[in-house]
């Protein structure tokens, strides 16, 4: 089902025909624009709130500035859907976040209007701020570069890194802050406040209209624009001595607050800041899921991305199993960590931003002083679990796998070097789905094992998630302990056993077998328990053992496993580099064994987004690719070398 844009939208393929509108008609495009949107996403899914709060902003940027040639940059890309239907992807807008549809996310393969791709937050300054010197250094002085970066995203230190360098480079950047308060759970800590202290402030409410009254006569001034511009400045700085600016204390030259909501108002705005020089930013006070009841009225964080829904009554469509459903592998997590925190007091969880994604919320409601959201900032997230550790405290540390990439030297450095007990529980390893390669859990087994003082586990199922939580948590003065485990459902509706300790280091056999094995590590396992049902039909009847722990390797196994098999398929939700098979294969080096092996991965390549099965069916590692690498091990040796 194909949706139709409202009459103006219809005719706009391109900035070039935005720009073609009469400054009146804007305020139409943009409530067609937003219904587009909510059209669209109410039928097929996909982010929500974020793209409705920066409807107009998005309208007035693409109406102002020349873009591709002024480089627009979105910080994490949740709130560039409209910025997509008016670059050209409107008629292919259904297809995004589907296999082989639009990405989700800018990305520069995509687009020349998408000019640094994203996925994760924080990264919109620097990129924006590469680009600007690089524009400065070839002497064009007349281009644009605007990063757009909300309140939530400000919280990450790559973006405090940005605004320090931005501050002193003296170049032609704008920085849009998108302040509404909101992440995908609402914003926490010191910024916060002090963001809410400015938009609530008499006094910079005050100046703020003295300001735009003035810049809105800056056309009048002519050359002397400049000059007048730096009055106005020195004159504020003077005013709010009381009242210091922290964006004036990085040589930022701050305006605002403004209503990111009156698209008259910001492309007038726009326009004249287009005019001066030198670093600046723009504060923009938005609604996230602005102009939809629900959305507005509703929870935040279940509008970020609600799936499908009514677009009437706002009714978010669950879906509805005749049998009874495994639960989310999130949600395991977060009922076992409550579970096991009343019983033991030293237990705290750690989250950086994600508390709903991550199940983390369920504590917080509980034990708020025992869980804590530190904001958009991974990094910390580490450190601050390896100072927690210090004092003997057990901290479960949260972190999707593509996040944890970000604080990969805090691991090293904080964590494993100093031999600290802290716990890694890694939401999303392995395929993320429609968020697509910014947000594949691909790497974690590989940059996990290589370092030393560090366990590696994945659970099989949910009672393996739970016992290795379990596990986690009992007495240890070394060694961080990693648990990885993937998005969505696991595979057991009766998951609430109880606790065992597992021996670390130690997997498990699942099945006796002939000439062939299967060695697999996690939720992917699962797969190859199909799959030796439906060799067993054929009359194949390989072994399966399930590995458990990357690291340490369970060396009694794998001497049993290499002494009775000389055929070995490993099977991972990994990278193939580096990962479990690699191990393996590493084990028979050292020990010399012999065998013929074929591991199945996720390949050398960057993998697009897609439904989690269509990811795995692309790289042959579910239960038909699993079938079918046996079959070609099982084949003659001649037929074999010929495939």
């Amino acid at each position: 089902m194909l949706i139709t844009p409202g009459k103006l939208l219809a005719k706009i393929n391109s900035p070039d025909d935005l720009k073609k509108l009469d400054e009146v008609q804007l305020v139409q495009l943009c409530e067609e624009l937003r219904n587009f949107i909510i059209d669209n996403v109410s039928v097929y899914g996909g982010h929500f709130g974020a793209s409705l709060g920066v409807v107009e902003l998005t309208v007035a940027l693409h109406y102002v500035f020349n873009t591709p040639t002024d480089q627009l940059v979105w910080d994490v890309g949740h709130q560039a859907y409209g910025h997509k239907i008016l670059t050209g992807r409107k008629e292919n807008f259904h297809t995004n976040r589907t296999y082989h549809g639009i990405s989700g996310f800018p990305k520069r393969s995509e687009s020349e209007y998408d000019t640094f791709g994203v996925g994760h937050s924080s990264t919109s300054v620097s990129a924006a701020l590469g680009m600007a010197m690089a524009s400065k250094y070839l002497g064009n002085e007349s281009k644009q570069h605007i990063a757009v970066i909300g309140d939530g995203a400000l919280t990450g230190g790559m973006a405090f890194e940005g605004l320090n360098h931005a501050g002193v480079s003296d170049t032609n950047l704008l920085i849009i802050l998108n302040d509404n308060c909101m992440s995908i759970d609402p914003n926490v800590g010191a910024l916060k406040d002090y963001l809410t202290d400015i938009t609530t402030s008499k006094t910079y409410n005050r100046l703020k209209d003295d300001v735009w009254n003035l810049l809105g006569k800056l056309s009048h001034f002519g050359k002397n624009a400049q000059e007048i511009v730096s009055k106005v400045e020195n004159g504020i700085k003077s005013t709010l001595l009381s009242q210091s600016n922290l964006f004036e204390s990085l040589n930022l030259r701050y305006f605002g607050p403004v209503d990111g909501h009156d698209v008259d108002h910001m492309v007038a705005v726009l326009r004249d800041l287009k005019q001066i020089k030198g670093p600046k930013i723009l504060h923009c006070v938005t609604v996230k899921g602005k102009g939809y009841g629900p959305a507005e009225k509703g929870n935040a964080t279940t509008w970020h991305a609600p799936g499908t829904f009514d677009k009437i009554s706002g009714e978010i469509h669950k879906k509805i199993y005749n049998v009874p459903q495994a639960p989310k592998y999130q949600d395991v997590f977060g009922h076992t960590l409550v579970e096991l925190a009343r019983n033991n007091d030293k237990i705290m969880g750690i989250t950086p931003a994600m508390p709903s994604g991550s199940s983390m919320n369920i504590m917080m409601k509980e034990m708020p002083d025992r869980a804590l959201d530190v904001g958009i900032a991974e990094q910390h997230a580490v450190t601050f679990s390896a100072g927690l550790a210090t004092q003997g405290i057990i901290p479960f540390c949260n972190i999707y796998s593509s996040f944890m990439q970000r604080a990969y030297d805090q691991v090293i450095h904080d964590v494993c070097i100093q031999n600290l007990p802290v716990n890694f529980c890694l939401d999303r390893a392995g395929f993320a789905g429609a968020d697509g390669p910014t947000h594949h859990g691909a790497y974690d087994i590989a940059y996990m094992r290589c370092i030393p003082n560090m366990i590696v586990s994945a659970p099989m199922n949910e009672q393996e998630l739970r016992n290795l939580m379990f596990t986690a948590q009992l007495p240890r003065t070394e060694k961080a302990f990693t648990i990885r485990y993937p998005r969505g459902q696991g595979v057991m509706p009766n998951w609430k056993t109880p606790f065992e300790e597992i021996e670390i280091g130690k997997g498990r056999k699942i099945k006796d077998g002939e000439e062939l094995v299967l060695l697999t590590f996690g939720h992917i396992g699962n797969y190859a328990v199909d799959a030796c049902e439906q060799l067993a039909k054929k009359g194949i009847n390989p072994a399966h053992y399930d590995l458990r722990f990357a690291k340490p390797l369970d060396e009694e196994m794998l001497h049993e496993v290499l002494t009775n098999y000389k055929k070995v398929i490993t099977i991972e939700d990994g990278c193939i580099q580096g990962g479990i098979g690699s191990a393996v294969l590493e084990f028979m080096a050292d020990h010399n064994y012999h065998a013929e092996v074929r591991r199945l991965g996720i390949p050398d390549q960057i993998v697009e987004h897609g439904e989690q099965f269509e990811l795995h069916r692309e790289c042959e590692f579910d239960t038909v690719g699993i079938i079918r690498a046996a079959e070609m091990m099982l084949a003659t040796a001649s037929s074999y070398k010929s495939l």
